[in-house]
């Protein structure tokens, strides 16, 4: 959906000469008033504001009439009032361009428009001089009574509880036939169900059904730029079902041969009577039938042109029958066949709306809904095959809303201002909070690349709630991959390293160690020179949060061993020393672990023996520290008597508790504190068998 303020920015009339602001405002609310033909959804919120418009209007005539001059300090009030009732005729009028059924689908977002511009006329009569204008007593209490009515509006969000449910019942007709589909494969469309909804919004007669397919297609057409993953696939979705409808409801009304319904094609060539139904039974019967029935062309693969049996959306939204687009995705194509957009992932997104459709036609005109067993047999061996991953459709009512309003949203991240930036990205942030099921709707609209560009965003509350939405995203792992085929390790590493608010700072080190998690990702945030010294900056700068975090993502990089030199070349190893002592920073278990990781490369090694305060800290640890605090603790010093021997041992050995610390370990610690106890006490007792050397 387009943004306004670009458009207000263009016919805002500024702070014009008096008369000219007059007549601006009769003409401008006269033909408001006039609107005749309202729109089949939100028509009492068009009606409610129209009346508004009404009594401002006999305001501007009056006092047009009247020939007295505007006091100063009602102008800038009534050039507010032309900017506001100029919005309300574009909207009124996308209202009535706009698709019955996508107005349906995003009922609160239009409804919010209508109560966001009731708010602003309410503090627009805040500073209206009412009593400095010359107009009648009656004209003054409309205009108290408007103000009045506007304030009380400002907690009393309208929507019209009847359109909720005419939404409810569509969305619920379509889920259960997409769970009964995917089921079954036998989760017909109820048409009469459907009817009721079409004709409550006012989808009665041919030209009404013929006119909403147009309106689909112009709102898909503008959809198709704003990022939204499957946002038009589920437009296309809507054009089908009221095509579909039209044909089922209207099979009567042409009297053409092409425009009757298939069953009626099949049974006028193929002269089968009521007594010969059996033979429709038959699979010969139904093979015939299958190759004498025009298939409809949106039911038609674009690459094959058969039928789609099984079909699923790709990244750019379009869809294809499963077998075809996965055939040309393992041959090597990145791009979408139709449109020739890159697909930014290749996974494959059920279209259960659209297979019920088609299983529902197949079934109408006696077509075959599977195909031969040997097609069968090698289609699921190039299943086994597929690179692609399949995601498992939301079936469900909630998860229907869920996946609207993040298609909404990312299309706001695409188009919007910065103000709508801003709330777009923080709603997400929310949205992706909880639950790994709106997690994998979000990514599946198309949300991460449009997060990922907002990283770089100059609006301090963009890139918080954009990194923060990106480390909520990764929780679920097939996000993580897609986070990094959008490129966004770059972006993320620049936030960590000098974000705006060191709460970015330090969700995007949650984000690197949540994305760290997958090898993959270890290798490539490794190879970014910026990451691992962002990390270690934050080890420094951070709160406890932020340098827990920051560990914990050292943590995980340093497993990929080629990682663990660029983390000790950092300075890491002296901070990580430092914060074992720093009982405020609450992360010495998390120190410990980068720590023992380190010992596996030779620098790092060196570094830990440099430690002159390290050994007094682990043998504290020894004693005080939690389970994995007194194993990492062991390991560290296990690695340093096997390397430096007889000096670490000595040092143990001096410090009265060390022994009885590694006794009490190897009898009652964890079987992995007990076993390297065990090699450690081996180890100091063969030492104290050896002939001391002076040191």
């Amino acid at each position: 959906m387009n943004d306004h303020r670009s458009k207000m920015m263009i016919i805002s009339p500024g702070l014009l000469p008096t008369e000219s602001l007059l007549d601006s405002l009769v003409l401008i609310s006269n033909e408001v008033s006039s609107i005749e033909n309202f729109p089949l959804v939100q028509i009492k919120n068009v009606s409610s504001m129209i009346r508004r418009v009404k009594l401002l209007s006999s305001l501007f005539e009056e006092i047009q009439e009247s020939d007295s001059p505007l006091p100063p300090s009602s102008i800038l009030c009534f050039t507010e009032l032309f900017s506001m009732i100029t919005r309300v005729k574009i909207l009124i009028q996308e209202c009535k361009d706009r698709s019955s059924l996508w107005s349906l689908i995003q009922l609160e977002f239009v409804s919010n428009q209508f109560f966001v511009l009731v708010k602003e006329f309410g503090r627009a009569f805040d500073i209206l001089p009412l009593n400095l204008l010359n107009v009648t007593h009656d004209i003054k209490e409309q205009i108290e009574l408007l103000h009045r009515q506007a304030k009380r509006v400002e907690v009393e969000l309208f929507i019209d509880p009847r359109e909720v449910q005419r939404r409810e019942k569509l969305l619920e007709v379509m889920s259960k036939n997409c769970l009964q589909n995917k089921k079954t494969n036998k989760g017909f469309i109820d048409f009469v169900k459907v009817e009721e909804i079409m004709s409550s919004i006012g989808l009665r007669t041919l030209s009404d059904y013929v006119e909403e397919i147009s309106k689909l297609e112009v709102e898909a057409q503008n959809q198709a730029g704003t990022g939204g993953l499957i946002v038009v696939s589920n437009i296309n979705n809507l054009m089908l079902l009221v095509s579909y409808t039209k044909s089922m409801v209207f099979r009567n009304d042409d009297e053409s041969e092409e425009c009757k319904p298939l069953s009626m094609f099949l049974y006028n060539k193929t002269k089968i009577h009521d007594n010969d139904s059996s033979l429709l039974s038959s699979s010969s019967s139904r093979s015939m039938m299958s190759s004498m029935v025009s298939i409809p062309d949106e039911f038609r693969c674009p690459i094959s042109l058969d039928l789609m049996r099984d079909p699923v959306i790709v990244s750019s939204g379009h869809t294809y029958d499963r077998v075809s687009i996965a055939e040309w995705i393992n041959s090597g194509h990145h791009t979408c066949p139709k449109s020739g957009q890159r697909l930014i992932h290749t996974a494959l997104i059920p279209n259960y709306a659209l297979k019920s459709l088609v299983h529902q036609w197949c079934y109408e005109n006696n077509v075959s809904v599977n195909e031969s067993k040997e097609n069968n047999n090698s289609s699921s061996k190039r299943h086994k095959n597929e690179n692609a991953v399949d995601h498992i459709s939301a079936n469900k009512a909630s998860k229907d809303a869920v996946k609207m309003t993040a298609e909404f949203l990312v299309g706001k991240l695409a188009t919007g201002s910065t103000d709508i930036q801003r709330q777009s990205a923080y709603e997400i942030r929310l949205l992706a909070k909880t639950g790994m099921d709106n997690r994998r709707i979000i990514a599946e609209v198309g949300a991460i690349p449009f997060l990922v560009t907002l990283l770089v965003s100059k609006d301090s509350r963009i890139q918080e709630h954009v990194v923060t939405a990106l480390f909520n995203l990764s929780i679920y792992d097939n996000n993580k991959i897609l986070i990094m085929a959008a490129g966004a390790i770059d972006n993320i590493v620049e936030v960590l390293e000098s974000g705006k608010t060191m709460e970015a700072r330090e969700n995007a080190a949650a984000a690197i160690y949540s994305l760290s998690m997958i090898d993959d990702c270890k290798v490539q945030i490794g190879a970014s020179s910026k990451a691992i010294p962002a990390l270690v900056g934050l080890l420094k700068e951070g709160t406890p949060i932020g340098k827990k975090d920051a560990a914990i993502a050292l943590f995980n990089l340093a497993v990929y061993n080629p990682n663990k030199l660029s983390i000790v070349k950092s300075g890491a190893v002296t901070l990580l020393v430092e914060l074992l002592m720093d009982d405020k920073a609450g992360i010495t278990d998390d120190s410990l672990a980068v720590l023992a990781v380190l010992l596996g490369c030779s620098q790092g090694l060196e570094e830990i023996k440099n430690s002159k305060s390290l050994v007094p800290i682990l043998i504290d640890l020894l004693r005080f520290g939690s389970v994995k605090g007194k194993e990492n603790a062991i390991t560290l010093l296990l690695g340093l008597c096997k390397e430096e021997g007889e000096l670490v041992a000595r040092r143990l050995l001096a410090n009265p508790r060390s022994i009885p610390s590694l006794q009490s370990l190897a009898g009652d610690g964890s079987l992995r504190a007990r076993r390297k106890a065990d090699a450690l006490l081996r180890l100091l007792n063969r030492c104290c068998s050896q002939p001391h050397h002076s040191l």
